[in-house]
């Protein structure tokens, strides 16, 4: 059932899959009496590797959804989805204000000693012109190493936040990083802060990890102020996925740490458009 958008004060929030849950928390912490909605695309995740226009198309529809729910202000909680789509999504739904994902190369930059930084992220979103910008504009002077991690959307979505595998995979991509010398670690993917202990654990305490969700949600605040859009009133979060609607509510419990019941239902794939199953 949609809820009509000119007497909702929602945010919408999306992501290819869980990934987006780590803006949410922090929506949530700094913006409690907001409604949020949120949806996990977890019929095509992961979105990385995928061809970028595939994933505009995606977020298009997606952004469409959220609307017709009554979504005013809309978070694109995922990196690989800013990359393909937040310019044109900002064009195509005018008067929407949007947030989206930018990898944090910009604070990585200034608080770096070595002048080495490590960025974590998928390959589409080292491929889009956003990430290509952020890096021309605030890395200069400063080395970026790359590692697209393959496999460890894969392993959160599974809930393996500390297995085996999800170490040797931060272990393949962060060891060499920090033998040359990489004192700052960017979290381009919105799944990785659910393994930031891991990594932690992995490159010690003299280096950094810079989490994007907090400032993230910080702008998200300021322009539903701009607009006088914040909630007096508390407010809940409504899930919805293109997968398995219990799943997602188990991922919600187990990774927000959510007691009691969650309000998730399954959204379905119709060709291009989505409805509520």
């Amino acid at each position: 059932m949609s809820v009509e958008k000119e007497t909702s004060l929602a945010v919408g929030v999306f992501d290819s899959g869980v990934g987006g849950l780590s803006v949410l928390r922090e929506l949530q912490a700094q913006l409690p009496n907001q409604e949020m909605i949120y949806f996990a695309d977890q019929a095509h995740v992961p979105y990385g590797p995928r061809p970028l226009d595939e994933v505009r198309d995606f977020s298009e529809e997606i952004t469409r959804f959220l609307i017709e729910q009554g979504a005013r202000l809309v978070v694109v909680a995922c990196n690989t989805a800013s990359a393909a789509a937040l310019h044109f999504l900002r064009q195509r739904f005018a008067g929407v204000p949007f947030v989206g994902m930018e990898p944090a190369v910009k604070p990585a930059a200034e608080q770096t000693r070595s002048g080495l930084v490590g960025v974590l992220a998928t390959p589409a979103t080292f491929q889009g012109e956003l990430y290509a910008s952020v890096v021309e504009r605030f890395a200069r002077g400063v080395r970026v190493l790359q590692d697209t991690c393959p496999g460890l959307v894969e392993e959160i979505e599974a809930g393996n936040l500390n297995g085996e595998k999800t170490r040797q995979i931060l272990e393949r991509a962060l060891r060499p990083m920090l033998e040359q010398g990489v004192d700052t670690i960017v979290l381009g993917c919105t799944h990785y802060p659910f393994v930031i202990p891991l990594i932690e654990t992995i490159t010690g305490p003299a280096v950094r990890v810079i989490n994007p969700a907090p400032a993230v949600a910080r702008q998200a605040g300021r322009l539903l102020a701009e607009r006088g859009w914040l909630n007096t009133a508390q407010g809940g979060t409504r899930y919805f996925t293109s997968g398995e609607a219990s799943l997602l509510a188990g991922q919600v419990r187990g990774m927000l740490g959510q007691p009691g019941a969650v309000d998730a239902r399954k959204a379905v794939w119709a060709g291009k458009r989505l409805r509520v199953d």
